[in-house]
């Protein structure tokens, strides 16, 4: 289970992230209403229950069910004396595929997992520091790659500024960093950009910040493959035209992978993340030696001439490209939950190594990379080519590119793990669908995960994953939730004034001004590039977030337990009953043709005690005689209806006469009993007409209308 720890004002947050968070409890005001309502409930005497509901005592011994070989007492165990645990065979298909599939489907992703085990699907420093820094430092494999691009349209001269603006976005990497670190301590129970801004600033901000999370999280999977498969067909050029296939295929290896559970994925992505690091890092210790050789001198880039001015737009766009290196940065702060406890300790330490590891390596790479004279070339990036130069024989460039093909790769793990906390956060306030609270077989949102990859696949597809496409929309979005994270700690520290408020508070504002400046340059400058899709998407997803929390909201007010009604007051029409007493019934038996069927639908319906009506639809009025006649040799049991129909439909006619009986009466509960023919092979389905599930569909909207079947089940 996923405990939060207490923060410095002794909060006790809770548990927030556990596989019972689709079941929230109830508000102290629904729990009063439900008492009253319960004071007044006067079920009747319905005797003594016809069988054992702890299924503890079974006349002899059990036999195996028609849902296969076991026993259906072996899928349960008694627990208390009104609790059972479904064991692991009760998740079992009945039918021989889906038992096929559900072998399957645990030989690639392992059998499923406790509720229970929750506790121990969490990640030491160690695990977690390759884990959620692969897209942090991967980062920098491209990051100074796409921020040399832009300043060499001015020519091979305007290179040189490649260094102060590196530093100045080392100052806004630390300021970012410690900013987090803040907000890791503020919000010990796990809360990015959404949760902070959203309690801070209003929903909207919040819903803003989810958004730019969202774009952020997706291109982040489709950069980060479009990255590794250019890493990839630069080693190997005969692997381009497969470029697209190859990166959906990784995609779904990525989701393969995290549904298997939040351990399994770790010990996957250990290796590749701690490899890129320690080669990038043999690059630089390399290239530094060689650099020393002739005494730091930088060798002059090849000319290139100038197709643009340089000015301060392209400069700004230039430090715009270069600040893509700190995407991942928030993942940690979303994912404090997964940390081994204490939580928020464990997670704040981790980050601090991230940025640390972040900064040596932008700087060593960027600042090697002007000291060798390499500028961007099509058909190969920088990094491949840093490591010919450093490494011109042997077999460490293979190593070098391999490594950093796969941290690229698997860089999207990170988005894996932060989409999914995203939706869950989301889901819980309502904000996006409930389904995405939901943990699968293996404890991981699988949900999430599934629609994290269709997406990212999608987005992927239709750049062709060109790297260079994606990079201008990759920006925005980044820094839209930055920018809104650290206002929201700003209002935070202000709001809760504790012990040395004001620094925090200065740390916070730092990080906001730089955030919200990058955010103003990347949209202005790459407007026209792209990064005009990602600030037309933002409002159109807080649009459809918000409609999604109206309809949630409107759901919970028609849901809510309402106080019963006083004595003699009515309980409202349709379906305001909530009381026993106040329900009155009518049954109606549709009845095509007296067979045992509708004998079978008319004796249960008799049964419930309740007055019955059954109907009839003939084409014509000698087939209605003729029914009449049949009904009368039955016995006349129950009254008959019979609606001459002769124009031969009768899904319409009945769903509309059923509706004219509510509206003459909406006090009443109309139950529909249907008579069904279950078929036992699928081939046998076109052979009948399906009435009864049309027939449901048809009467799903009335209100007021229950609409229940009596199977009978062919042989063969």
């Amino acid at each position: 289970m996923a405990r939060g720890q207490r923060d410095e004002d002794g909060d006790d947050s809770g548990t927030v992230v556990t596989p019972s968070a689709k079941f929230p409890p109830l508000a102290p005001a629904e729990l009063d209403t439900l008492r009253r309502i319960g004071h007044r409930w006067r079920p009747g005497d319905a005797g003594e229950l016809p069988v054992d509901p702890t299924l503890g005592r079974r006349p002899g011994r059990p036999q195996p069910g028609r849902f296969g070989r076991l026993a259906p007492i072996a899928l349960f165990r008694p627990v208390e004396p009104d609790e059972l645990v479904a064991t692991e065979r009760a998740n079992l298909p009945g039918s021989r595929p889906g038992r096929a599939l559900t072998r399957v489907r645990r030989a690639v992703l392992g059998p499923p997992l406790s509720s229970a085990a929750v506790l121990y699907e969490r990640m030491r420093k160690l695990v977690a520091l390759p884990v959620l820094s692969s897209d942090l430092l991967s980062s920098v494999a491209y990051g100074p790659e796409a921020m040399l691009g832009v300043l060499l349209l001015a020519g091979s001269g305007a290179l040189a500024l490649s260094l102060p603006l590196a530093a100045v976005l080392v100052v806004l990497m630390v300021a970012v960093g410690v900013s987090y670190r803040q907000t890791i301590v503020a919000y010990p129970h796990g809360a990015g950009s959404y949760v902070v801004a959203g309690e801070n600033l209003g929903a909207g901000a919040g819903l803003a910040a989810a958004a730019g999370l969202m774009i952020d999280y997706v291109l982040t999977v489709a950069v980060s493959v479009a990255a590794g498969m250019h890493a990839v067909t630069s080693a190997l050029p005969g692997l381009v035209p497969l470029t697209v296939p190859l990166g959906v295929l990784v995609i779904a290896g990525l989701l393969a992978g995290n549904l298997r559970g939040v351990r399994t994925a770790g010990r996957l992505f250990v290796l590749p993340t701690y490899a890129f690091v320690v080669a990038l890092g043999a690059v630089l210790v390399v290239g530094w030696l060689q650099a020393a050789g002739r005494g730091f001198r930088p060798l002059p880039p090849p000319p290139v001439p100038a197709v643009e001015g340089l000015g301060l737009l392209l400069v700004l766009r230039a430090f715009a490209s270069g600040a893509v290196s700190m995407a991942g940065i928030e993942a940690v702060s979303n994912a404090v939950p997964a940390f081994r406890p204490p939580e928020w300790r464990n997670a704040r330490s981790t980050l601090g190594w991230m940025v640390a590891m972040l900064v040596v390596l932008f700087v060593g790479l960027t600042a090697l990379i002007h000291l060798t004279g390499l500028v961007p070339a099509p058909g190969e990036t920088l990094v491949s080519r840093l490591a010919r130069v450093t490494f011109p024989t042997g077999p460490w460039y293979a190593l070098v590119q391999a490594a950093t093909a796969l941290i690229l790769l698997f860089a999207a793990n990170t988005a894996f793990n932060g989409f999914p906390r995203l939706l869950f956060f989301m889901a819980r306030a309502g904000h996006a669908p409930r389904r995405f609270l939901h943990m699968g077989d293996r404890l991981a949102f699988s949900n999430g995960l599934t629609a994290l990859a269709v997406a990212a696949a999608v987005v992927f597809v239709l750049f062709r994953g060109r790297t260079e496409s994606l990079i201008p929309l990759y920006a925005v979005g980044v820094f839209l939730a930055f920018t809104l994270s650290q206002t929201g700690m700003v209002v935070h520290w202000r709001r809760r004034r504790g012990p040395g408020w004001r620094r925090r508070l200065a740390v916070n504002g730092v990080g906001a001004v730089l955030s919200g400046l990058v955010l103003v340059t990347a949209a202005v400058s790459k407007f026209t590039e792209g990064a005009w899709l990602v600030v037309l998407a933002v409002p159109l997803i807080v649009l459809l977030l918000q409609r999604v929390h109206r309809h949630y909201r409107t759901l919970h007010g028609a849901l809510a337990p309402r106080p019963p009604a006083g004595p003699g007051q009515p309980a409202g029409p349709g379906e305001g009953e909530e009381l026993p007493q106040q329900v009155r019934h009518l049954v109606v038996v549709p009845v095509a043709r007296l067979n045992r069927a509708s004998l079978r639908a008319l004796a249960y319906a008799v049964s419930l005690g309740r007055p019955t009506l059954a109907v009839h639809l003939a084409p014509e009025e000698a087939e209605a005689d003729r029914f009449r006649e049949q009904w009368r040799a039955w016995g006349d049991h129950v009254r008959l209806e019979t609606i001459v129909s002769p124009y031969r439909a009768v899904i319409g006619p009945l769903a509309h006469y059923l509706e004219a009986l509510h509206d003459a009466a909406p006090e009443l509960m109309l139950t529909v009993i249907v008579p069904e023919v279950v078929l036992r092979r699928r081939w046998h389905r076109p052979l009948h007409s399906r009435a009864e599930q049309r027939l449901r569909q048809a009467l799903r909207p009335l209100p007021g209308v229950v609409v229940t079947s009596v199977p009978v089940h062919l042989s063969e």
